[in-house]
């Protein structure tokens, strides 16, 4: 059970993270392989990773911002950093997802989506978690969680009590430096959660191993449908 409202709260953005938008994973990774026919896993990978690293980077840079505006408080800062938290956490869900799609690993359920990101995030530490739980390890331990886990909820209390503790302390650290004035903030921000994000992308190749040779699923092209008149053939001319 967990007990405590913060807790809550960040269980909730997680499912919503990884429930929520786990269809439109699938969707995207699949539309990243239609824009670009020839990339391999590694190439779509190399490119997931790019855009999550500048989206949370931009995220903390423009929080950051806000303590240098004339007018805006340290509560308003506070306030919006506290969305942005909850911005990188979903952001962070979002990803290592899509990190699994790529690798054919599909969690079905929201208890192993919500270990899979849990133990990406915390790394070495939510790797020991989920080998202990499961009883052996793995080199590639984040496809253990395809799987069904005997007791995973009790997995998921102890994950999640290790992620309070670490995560919300590099956090909290984080968004102190955040409300620096005259663009300090700004700049803490955009490299505080870089940092962060590096580390995140870090954990997901160590979880997952070396991308897939070739694609798990094959990719179905679909045709787009040609208007009725061009479908039809046309007559020869006389």
């Amino acid at each position: 059970m967990f007990k405590s409202g913060l807790e809550k709260a960040v269980v909730s953005l997680l499912d919503n993270g990884a429930q929520v938008q786990a269809p439109a994973v699938a969707k995207y990774v699949e539309k990243t392989r239609r824009s670009h026919p020839d990339d391999t896993p590694a190439q779509v990978l190399q490119r997931l990773e790019k855009l999550y690293l500048n989206t949370v980077t931009a995220s903390g840079t423009a929080v950051g911002a806000t303590a240098a505006v004339p007018g805006v408080g340290t509560v308003a800062s506070l306030t919006a950093m506290s969305a942005e938290t909850a911005f990188f956490l979903e952001a962070s869900a979002v990803f290592t997802l899509a990190v699994a799609a790529v690798h054919g690993v599909a969690p079905e359920d929201k208890e192993r989506r919500r270990a899979l990101v849990l133990a990406v995030v915390l790394g070495e530490s939510g790797m020991e978690i989920v080998q202990k739980s499961v009883g052996h390890s793995a080199k590639n331990w984040g496809n253990l969680l395809a799987n069904k886990i005997p007791g995973i909820s009790s997995m998921n209390d102890s994950l999640l009590k290790r992620f309070m503790v670490q995560f919300l302390a590099k956090r909290s650290a984080l968004m102190l430096g955040k409300v620096i004035p005259a663009g300090i903030g700004a700049a803490i921000g955009g490299f505080g959660n870089r940092a962060m994000g590096h580390h995140v992308i870090d954990n997901a190749r160590k979880a997952f191993g070396a991308p897939p040779v070739t694609w798990p699923k094959p990719l179905v092209i679909d045709a787009d449908p040609l208007p009725a008149v061009e479908a039809a053939p046309r007559k020869p001319q006389a």
